[in-house]
């Protein structure tokens, strides 16, 4: 099965504008598009559920060879990945963010077994993978060669994906996720910055109630890293260079302890103690001071991702047997789990909700780091309504 989103004509510097679907026929996808004001669709059909569900199919196309799930995104998000890829976006015609997106199923292709008809879902990272090597294989999606991601990618059409500022995604059920009916669609930023943090936790196994967690940043990653690793029963320390941020952590998020990074003596106290880090900055800083805070065997993951490669001491690694490691993201049977996991513990992310309009102000405040701690945009009551 593949997956596929549509592709609306002309250039746009934002999102606005445009309708998201996915099928398994390359040719179905190249005829299902919207674009409001700049470009135009054939054929008919209509959606249902909340804001405006509009979509259009050949038809030539029979609808009921689709094997997807159509669901209005009623809920996006805006993380640091959308500052990444804004910085290149003057090189393209038409660049398109978002891969946390939340909404409610309006239509079902006739092989869906998973979903139906007014079920929450949710979509992540990728909706494409090869479906046939090692990591598919083992539910690691997120690792295959071939992935797709939910925006900014080629399919094997030849088209790109373009994310989810829309009033409508069409998508391969094998990449859509059950939306718990106690979890608010607010939540949506649990499919990125909450599977980057429970993934790791799980998989280096700092899962263990009673051990020392120490979680490097307090932002969008950060706090949702807290939170997992609160439930899971640890001892967390912030660690952080802002001294301002200890109140929040400590009062609000509920952490045991917070070092500032740029006190040597603090952090020369706390050598030793930590069984496991998770650093989530994406600013390019040392690694030594955090690698001296683990105990033997203990392990930094890093999540955050420096423009610049960091310079990686190897002696204390040799002497305590410690490990330096990657994560990113997860697989969607993962992610599922994540999902359910945060549901049944309450654990939902901290956001400011906005309207489609506002969505190049809050870009420009997420450069500034003027967010606690992830926008969502409410696409189904706000995209275009006028």
């Amino acid at each position: 099965m593949k997956n596929h989103e549509a592709r609306p004509t002309g250039s746009a510097s934002f999102p606005e504008a445009n309708i998201v679907a996915a099928y398994d026929q390359p040719e179905i996808r190249q005829n299902y598009y919207r674009n409001r004001g700049q470009g135009h669709g054939r054929g008919r059909g209509r959606g249902r559920g909340k804001g405006r569900n509009n979509y259009r199919h050949n038809d030539g196309n029979k609808q009921e060879n689709k094997k997807g799930s159509q669901n209005n995104p009623s809920k996006d998000v805006g993380c640091l990945s959308d500052l990444h890829k804004r910085s290149i976006s003057d090189r393209l015609s038409v660049y398109i963010w978002r891969h946390e997106i939340v909404g409610v199923v309006t239509e079902i292709g006739s092989k869906v077994e998973k979903f139906k008809i007014g079920d929450k879902v949710g979509v992540g990272c990728l909706v494409g993978s090869c479906r046939k090597c090692v990591n598919c294989d083992n539910d690691l999606e997120n690792n295959c060669r071939d992935q797709i991601l939910t925006y900014n990618a080629i399919y094997s059409d030849g088209t790109p994906t373009y994310g989810g500022y829309s009033d409508i995604m069409v998508t391969d059920e094998h990449y859509v996720v059950h939306w718990p009916e106690n979890l608010p669609m607010e939540a949506a930023p649990l499919l990125c910055a909450g599977i980057t943090t429970y993934s790791p936790l799980k998989y280096f196994g700092l899962d263990k109630p009673g051990m020392h967690i120490g979680v490097v940043g307090l932002g969008g990653l950060g706090h949702m890293a807290v939170k997992f690793a609160k439930a899971f029963g640890t001892k967390v320390t912030v660690i952080s260079t802002s001294a301002s941020k200890k109140h929040e952590a400590i009062e609000r998020l509920g952490v045991d302890s917070f070092l500032v990074s740029r006190d040597p003596d603090q952090m020369q106290a706390a050598a030793g103690s930590l069984d496991g880090i998770i650093d989530t900055v994406s600013a390019i800083h040392p690694l030594l001071p955090l690698i001296d805070l683990l105990k033997s065997h203990g392990k930094l993951v890093m999540v955050g991702a420096p423009e610049k490669p960091p310079e990686l001491p190897i002696f204390p690694l040799i002497l305590g047997r410690k490990l330096v490691a990657g994560s990113a993201t997860g697989g969607i049977k993962e992610t599922q789990e994540m999902v359910d996991f945060a549901a049944k513990n309450n654990i939902t992310p901290d956001v400011e909700i906005v309207a489609m309009d506002y969505v190049n102000t809050a870009l420009e405040r997420l450069s500034k780091a003027d967010v606690k701690y992830r926008f969502v945009l409410d696409i189904g009551n706000t995209l275009n309504k006028s």
